[in-house]
This record gives structure tokens, C-alpha cells and sequence, in this order.
């Protein structure tokens, strides 16, 4: 707590101290962070920011630069899309299903098999859903200093908070400091989180604009108390809607004695030297040579003061359980960059991933010892390409493992056509094969049905995906997937003993699964009323029920907006419903932070109503919602997984404010 206060306090006092020195209108063109000159400061459109000190700074001049170099500006409006975003992760969390508190993992009602990467990913999936990888940082470009103040209330006791701050102080060089953290009780025994993300970004262009630069650094600390979810026993009183267990801390627990964290701390860095620049709009040729370098250290442990043996199984011993993995990760990129205005933009890159994953012992169980490290070296080449032609954009990549222990290839290929601003197509087209994530290859533990090694095959996927957009109106995405060598969580049915209740193993699929998802998104105004949905239709094909999803998810939210108070306030109020057909739910795993295959019981076919005000006053966006107010009335039927209730009622508020200065 005293991290978050402090936190915020020295955001306030950087941007009152970077107040007193306002930078000159910056430079239009960042060079190869590819800044569109649409998003420049060409625009003669006033910001409407009346506390704005620099008279000369346009909103469109407060640039939010992604990983991939997609340029947009800060936006202070208030919107139906800024309310689905207002949460934990700070993102339209559409097909997640969010536990009981604030910070624990969420539930995954879709996937999308579209992937790039050539190696296996860090295990405990369930808790990297707040974790921020390399494509979820941004760095910035500001003519004057900016702060973001996030707050919003959590559950019981405790608050989130997330702080940012960006200055330039020239414009050549931006940086960049960020906090988000989070503590909450939660409801329900033993369940409280505590979690921290701190990020520090920069970039630089010299002034000849032939060399670029941009580094981040993320440290995070993701802290959860594990209590198996609720006894069965408890399900049973929680479903009766009985006013006695309304109450939801009587309610009893598989156990009140573990605690899990997720921890990393990552280093990155990109820069780029353009040996040939373009001179002029005429100019036919560049050429430029890149470098990525990263390096991440993290660790996932899960530690219980003494052994819940009903719940895991037998144990090598009875107290102080401790297991703890790490991953060393060291990443390097070389790049060469030729861009040509008939052939388009082209790169090949040759890449080097160090990698270092594992435990400090060795293990045997029975008459096989179970390795306590992987580790090597992948050595991989890849390109890039984009030609734009007009209305019709073409890009592709594609990357191969050439050396090393695991094999990995990817192909993808897009093409757009944009007719104007309000129609919109796309096609896609991405196959990859890469190793299932380290967890599945190697695991252990201080409970015995927890240790395996195994030599799976690597998962293949391919995908084709189409969309078309038209105004708000219609957002039509259709994908079809196929998925060879599917590897999954799953009890092992022929491990069940009274000593060995729950015995948890990876498995892989010899069997193809099949994978359709259309989705809609359309908005309908009428006035200052508008409605607003999102369909996602699913169908699986595959005969052993190790792949379950929905087959109909939807969000449709009623809203109404205006302008009061001689236009000082923007309201807009609504309600927001959520629903999802049943279907067999994934249960969640705390020792491995793991979601598992089930086929016991179906979960699902339970509405959610949030009703919410939002009101925009300047540039501060105000929020307050009733969450799940339909819970006491439309049944205490739901879950986020087998075992683990979701939120009751509860109303919530919090507030986003930026300073421009």
C-alpha cells in the first residue's frame, strides 16, 4: 500500500517540477518509428484542453508509439469503448471470465491460435494474464509533460492504482515512468492479491534522424493467496442462495495455508542506423541495419505451509512445501532494412535465444530421474515484407529455428484494402509449429503426482481469418483454425487413488481439432441513445472433449449519452449485458496456475447486468457502476470455474484524470 501511495505522490511532483520547463514544438518525423504524418502536428484543430500551458501543442501532438509502430494520440473522450476498458488490465477483457477478486487470473471463453513465436512459453499461464510482455509496453512523444492518475475501488480492503507519467525533454529524447498496483481482500477466505508493475521506457532520434533508439525496463511482482476454491460442500450452500452463506467468508475452503507469485524484471532494447536515408518524397531507396536485444529473468512459486493432501495428492513432505521455477531469457535480433518504392519495405533478420529454464535439484521418481534444467541456445531466420499500392496494403513474415533443441517455423501473410474510411477488408493467413510451453516438458514438485518430463511434439496450427468492417455498423471477423498435437491439462483417470485424489498431467492429442469463430461487433445510434454488441458465435470439431468453449458469447450494452451543465459534463449511463451458453469449463489448478480440461459438469447460461454512470468533466473521466445487480434475483448459479464462485453484487467507482501542461 505504501508503494502505491508513494507511487502516485512522486508522479504529482514530476509533473509539477517538469511544469516549469516547457519543450518547443517538436520535430514531425520520428524516422523509424514510423510515425504516420497523419497523427503530426500539421493539424490545425484546436485540443479543446483549456489547461494546456503551450498554446501551440495540438492533441494529435501527444503520440502513443506500439511495439509494431502503430502511431496514435492521447485520447481524453469518453466513450463506450473507454468504459469496456475501465478495469484490472486496463483492456476490453471481452471473452474472459474474471474471478471472484481483483488480481486473480480469469477464465478463457476464446482463443486465438494466430502465432509468431518460436519457442516454448513460461508456464503458469493463468497468472500472466496482468503480466506486461515486450508487445504490451508503448513509448511516447510529447510536446509538453503528461500524467495519468487510474483509481478504482477493489474488493474489502485495498484500492488499484496506476500512475504514469511522460516527458520530453527535447525533441529528440522521451521517457517514460509507471506504476500499477493493486491490493484486495476479496470475499471469500484466504484470497487476498497484491500486485505491482513498474515500467520505465525511452527513446531518442538524433538530430540527423539517421540513428533511433528505444529501450524499456519492467519489473512486476504478482502476489495471489490460493485457496483451492470452495469445498464441495460450500458449492452446494452457495448455489441454495441461502441468507446464512450470503456471507461469503463462512463459506469453507480446500485449504487457507498457500500462497503463489509471479515475478520478472525485463531489460529490452531497439535501435536502428540508417546507412541510406530518404532525402525527399522522390527518393527511391533506403537502407537501414537493426539490433533487439533482451533479456528477462522470472520465476513462478507456489508455497503452502503444510501439505494439502486431499487436494494435490501424496507429498514428500508434510510442511513448509516450497516449488519454484525460473526462466533466463536472452534475445537477440540483427536486422537489415531496404526499402524501395516499387518492390515495398523488406527485412531479414537472424535472431540468437539463449534460454535457461528450470529447477536447482533432481528428482527420481520410481526408477526415472527427472532432469532439473532445460537449456541451449536457438539460433533462427526470419523477413519481414509491406507494400503499400494505393488502397491495398501487403504484408507477410515468416521465421525458422535453424539450430537448436527446439524446432519452430511461422508463415503469415495479410492483405487490406481499405476503400475509404468507413470500409474496411482484410485476409489473413498464419501456420506455426513451435513446442508446448515449458511447463508440459518439465515439472516439479513437492507433491508427487506433479513431476513429469516429456518429449511432446510440437503443435501445429493454421489459421484463416477474414474481416470487413463498415462504419460502426457491421465488424464482421471470421477465422477458421485447424490444431494438430494439442497439448492440455487434464486429471489422469488411471492415477485416481484414495492417496492420489486429483493427479494433474499434461497431455497431447493425436487427433485434429477443428475451430470456427465468427464474431460481430456493430453499434445502432438513435439520438443520444445507442446500443452496442458484440457476438461471438463458436463450433469445435473434435471427438474427445479437450478443447471446450462456448458456442454463444455476448455483450450488448443500452447506453445513453448528452452534454450538462451548458456543456461542463459529459454523462453517459447505461446497462451492460453479459451472458455465455453453458458448456464444460475449464477448472483452475493453483500449485501449477494452470487451467485444466473437465467434463463433469457443465458451467455457463447465467446473465450478468452491470448498470454504470460515467461522466467527463475536463479532462477527468468519472465512473460508477453496479456490478452483477441482477445476482440476488436470476440465481446463485455462477462461476468462473468448477469450485470458484464469480462476483456478487457490488458497486464500484474510480476515476481516470490527466494534466496536460
Amino acid at each position: 500500500m505504501k508503494k502505491i501511495i508513494l507511487t502516485s505522490i512522486f508522479m504529482c511532483c514530476l509533473n509539477i517540477l517538469f511544469a516549469q520547463d516547457r519543450p518547443t514544438r517538436l520535430s514531425q518525423n520520428l524516422g523509424e518509428l514510423n510515425i504516420q504524418d497523419t497523427l503530426s502536428g500539421k493539424s490545425s484543430r484546436s485540443t479543446g484542453i483549456k489547461n494546456i500551458k503551450n498554446s501551440k501543442a495540438k492533441i494529435e501532438d501527444y503520440l502513443i508509439i506500439s511495439h509494431k509502430n502503430d502511431t496514435t494520440y492521447v485520447d481524453t473522450t469518453l466513450t463506450i469503448q473507454k468504459e469496456y476498458k475501465y478495469n484490472y488490465l486496463r483492456r476490453d477483457n471481452f471473452g474472459l471470465m474474471p474471478f471472484s477478486n481483483l488480481g486473480q487470473t480469469y477464465n478463457t471463453l476464446t482463443y486465438n491460435f494466430q502465432n509468431t513465436l518460436l519457442r516454448p512459453n513460461f508456464g503458469a499461464r493463468a497468472r500472466h494474464f496482468n503480466y506486461m510482455e515486450i508487445e504490451d509496453i508503448n513509448y511516447y512523444r510529447v510536446p509538453t509533460p503528461l500524467t495519468e492518475l487510474f483509481f478504482k475501488t477493489a474488493f474489502e480492503q485495498g484500492q488499484l492504482v496506476d500512475s504514469f507519467f511522460t516527458v520530453n525533454t527535447s525533441p529528440q529524447f522521451n521517457f517514460s515512468i509507471a506504476y500499477k498496483g493493486l491490493r484486495s481482500l476479496g470475499n471469500y477466505q484466504h484470497l487476498l492479491t497484491s500486485t505491482g508493475n513498474f515500467r520505465f521506457t525511452t527513446n531518442y532520434l538524433t538530430k540527423n534522424k539517421r540513428y533511433s533508439v528505444r529501450a524499456h525496463m519492467v519489473t512486476q511482482d504478482l502476489l495471489n493467496q490460493e485457496n483451492g476454491g470452495l469445498q464441495d460442500g460450500s458449492v452446494v450452500d452457495f448455489e441454495s442462495g441461502t441468507e446464512e452463506f450470503l456471507d461469503r467468508s463462512i463459506l469453507e475452503v480446500n485449504f487457507e495455508n498457500a500462497e503463489s507469485v509471479l515475478k520478472g524484471k525485463r531489460f529490452h532494447l531497439e535501435h536502428n542506423y540508417k546507412i541510406i536515408k530518404k532525402k525527399d518524397s522522390l527518393s527511391k531507396n533506403k537502407l537501414s541495419i537493426g539490433h533487439i536485444m533482451s533479456f528477462e529473468d522470472k520465476f513462478f512459486e507456489y508455497d503452502q505451509s503444510s501439505a494439502a493432501i486431499s487436494f494435490f495428492g501424496e507429498a514428500t513432505k508434510s510442511s513448509s512445501l516450497k516449488d519454484k521455477v525460473t526462466l533466463e531469457n536472452f534475445y537477440n535480433q540483427l536486422q537489415l532494412n531496404y526499402s524501395n518504392n516499387i518492390i515495398g519495405d523488406l527485412q531479414f533478420n537472424a535472431s540468437h535465444n539463449n534460454y535457461n529454464y528450470g529447477y536447482n535439484k533432481l528428482v527420481v521418481v520410481g526408477n526415472t530421474t527427472i532432469t532439473n534444467r532445460l537449456k541451449g541456445d536457438i539460433f533462427s531466420a526470419g523477413g519481414k515484407y509491406l507494400k503499400q499500392f494505393k488502397k491495398f496494403e501487403l504484408q507477410g513474415e515468416l521465421g525458422l529455428n535453424i539450430s537448436g533443441d527446439f524446432d519452430g517455423n511461422f508463415l503469415k501473410a495479410r492483405a487490406k484494402f481499405k476503400l475509404n474510411e468507413e470500409v474496411f477488408a482484410q485476409a489473413s493467413i498464419n501456420h506455426s509449429s513451435k513446442a508446448p510451453n515449458y511447463n508440459m516438458l518439465l515439472n516439479q514438485s513437492v507433491y508427487s503426482n506433479y513431476n513429469w518430463q516429456n518429449n511432446f511434439n510440437n503443435t501445429e496450427t493454421q489459421q484463416l481469418a477474414f474481416q470487413v468492417k463498415y462504419k460502426d455498423l457491421a465488424d464482421i471477423t471470421i477465422d477458421y483454425s485447424t490444431i494438430s498435437d494439442y497439448a492440455y491439462f487434464k486429471i489422469d483417470d488411471s492415477s485416481i487413488t484414495n492417496e492420489n485424489p486429483n493427479p494433474i498431467k499434461p497431455f497431447q492429442t493425436s487427433n485434429s481439432i477443428n475451430y470456427l469463430r465468427v464474431k460481430l461487433a456493430n453499434e445502432i445510434k438513435y439520438g443520444k441513445f445507442a446500443l452496442n454488441n458484440t457476438i461471438l458465435y463458436q463450433n469445435v470439431q473434435e471427438d474427445n472433449n479437450v478443447f471446450n468453449v462456448p458456442e454463444l458469447t455476448t455483450r450488448n450494452t443500452l447506453y445513453y449519452s448528452t452534454h450538462m451543465f451548458k456543456k461542463a459534463m459529459y454523462l453517459q449511463t447505461g446497462i451492460t449485458f453479459n451472458y455465455f451458453t453453458s458448456y464444460y469449463m475449464n477448472a483452475y489448478n493453483p500449485l501449477l496456475a494452470e487451467f485444466y480440461v473437465q467434463t463433469d459438469r457443465e458451467f455457463g447460461d447465467f446473465p450478468r447486468l452491470d448498470f454504470f454512470i460515467n461522466a467527463k468533466i475536463r479532462q477527468t473521466r468519472i465512473y460508477l457502476k453496479a456490478e452483477h445487480f441482477n445476482a440476488a434475483f436470476t440465481g446463485y448459479n455462477y462461476f468462473s470455474a468448477p469450485n470458484n464462485p464469480y462476483r456478487d453484487f457490488s458497486v464500484r467507482f474510480g476515476v481516470v484524470w490527466n494534466f496536460f501542461l
